[in-house]
């Protein structure tokens, strides 16, 4: 029994902290774009590959072979 007069205000204090440092997260932008990091990786990935694909063409406009 007196276990609980210790852990019940711990654990109200943890809840207050979690609470508090997902507050803070959402205020500051951590959640505003959850799929452009992903995009963006793809998508340099894809241009890379065309620069590097135009490097390689000819300059003449002929075709390798």
């Amino acid at each position: 029994m007196e276990s609980l007069y210790l852990l019940i205000p711990v654990s109200v204090v943890l809840v207050f902290v979690i609470a508090g440092l997902f507050w803070w997260s959402v205020r500051s932008g951590q959640f505003d774009d959850l799929e452009g990091p992903a995009h963006r990786i793809i998508m340099d990935r894809d241009a890379r590959q065309a620069t590097e694909n135009k490097d390689k063409s000819p300059k003449d406009g002929s075709f390798p072979g």
